[in-house]
């Protein structure tokens, strides 16, 4: 399973990228802001491709300990570029977030900088010898409060979601790095009672958290998504009503092509194709974790889990969104949805995941032992 761990991920990814290419040609020509392009969308996707295969075979090919020694670089470039957010004419809000940059080229999103960013640095902190015994403040007090700046700017862009997955994927490293459970399950909880306060600090989110609580309450205004969602699955049944037949892409359940491209793959191609997407996720979030645990050392093993818990968690958290088991939340399925940042930075860590696998301890194969009967002739009877 070891050998063939890297084969299941890449595998996993070209299918769920040829999934996304394919559904966005069928969802994209009736999205807004198209801009007269039928293919606007396709095109842009297809750009942020190329350039995500290239940082892919870049990371690929860069021993994964440069990143060890880079981390400072990578969380100071994400603190700047998230300050720049805030700065007129350079950042810019869309749906009551500031949570882009305006490179005239296109938009880009640097919470996707930061998600990496404190992947590193916490597999650096929790790989050296002294954290491994380390107490409170080592394992915890230390490692939060250099997250504590990039997640309060990402949180002041009104993106609660991120902040919320680079928090949990923080957590889970700490576990593993070695924090005490005594100290993570107070800051769980103390994490979950303020995201819920800053939710209902911002009536915007507050209005949505109400609406997934009493979803018959607002179908028409904040719950239409994912009222419209769940018409999709219903529709397409367990065969799907064909590939381009969907109807709840034409105006109907808006940002199909985005955030809810999940319930179009249910209402085109059918339950089937819905489970052989969590599959392939499953099969990444395995096949992670067969590179985590055959890395050569412990940096790598930190690396590997906290870069496949970032995409495992952001899939979770879109499926059970679509399927109103989670709030309204903007994130993309990774791999699928349009959103070009988020794309290229997904195939950046898989790069990474590559390279860790290719450094792992090799697998020993026992030789075959010899039997008496090669060794020695047995006397005829």
């Amino acid at each position: 399973m070891q050998r063939h761990s890297i084969y299941l991920l890449l595998l996993s990814v070209v299918g769920l990228i040829a999934l996304g290419v394919v559904m966005l040609f069928s969802t994209s020509a009736f999205a807004q802001d198209s801009h007269g392009d039928i293919y606007y969308f396709v095109k842009r996707q297809l750009f942020w491709l190329g350039i995500g295969l290239i940082l892919c075979v870049g990371a690929a090919l860069v021993d994964y300990h440069w990143w060890r020694r880079t981390w400072p670089i990578w969380l100071g470039a994400a603190v700047i570029l998230l300050a720049l957010c805030f700065v007129p004419h350079i950042g810019m809000r869309l749906n009551g977030s500031s949570r882009w940059l305006n490179l005239r080229v296109a938009a880009f999103q640097p919470s996707e900088i930061g998600k990496i960013a404190s992947v590193f640095f916490l597999a650096w902190w929790f790989s050296r010898e002294e954290v491994k015994k380390g107490g409170f403040l080592q394992t915890m007090v230390i490692p939060l409060a250099v997250l504590a700046l990039p997640l309060a700017l990402i949180a002041a862009e009104v993106d609660l979601g991120t902040t919320a997955l680079i928090g949990t994927t923080a957590l889970a490293l700490m576990f593993v790095g070695g924090a005490r459970l005594l100290y993570l399950v107070p800051m769980l909880g103390a994490g979950f009672a303020g995201l819920i306060g800053l939710i209902y600090l911002i009536p915007e989110r507050a209005a949505r958290m109400m609406t997934f609580l009493h979803p018959e309450s607002d179908k028409l205004g904040k719950g239409l998504q994912q009222w419209q969602a769940l018409i999709a699955f219903g529709s397409g049944g367990i065969e799907g009503l064909g590939l381009g037949e969907g109807r709840q892409k034409m105006l109907y359940l808006p940002y199909a092509h985005t955030d809810f491209i999940f319930p179009m793959i249910g209402e085109e191609l059918g339950l089937r194709a819905t489970w052989a997407v969590i599959f392939c996720y499953l099969l990444i979030l395995l096949s992670g974790g067969l590179i985590a645990a055959n890395a050569r050392d412990r940096f790598g093993k930190l690396l590997a889990l906290g870069l496949v818990f970032l995409i495992s968690l952001q899939a979770i958290v879109n499926i059970g969104m679509t399927i109103s088991l989670l709030p309204n939340k903007g994130m993309p399925l990774p791999f699928i949805s349009y959103g070009g940042t988020d794309l290229a930075v997904c195939l950046f860590m898989i790069g990474i995941l590559v390279n860790i696998h290719r450094g792992g301890i090799p697998l020993v194969v026992p030789e075959e032992r010899t039997t008496i009967l090669n060794s020695r002739a047995l006397p005829r009877v």
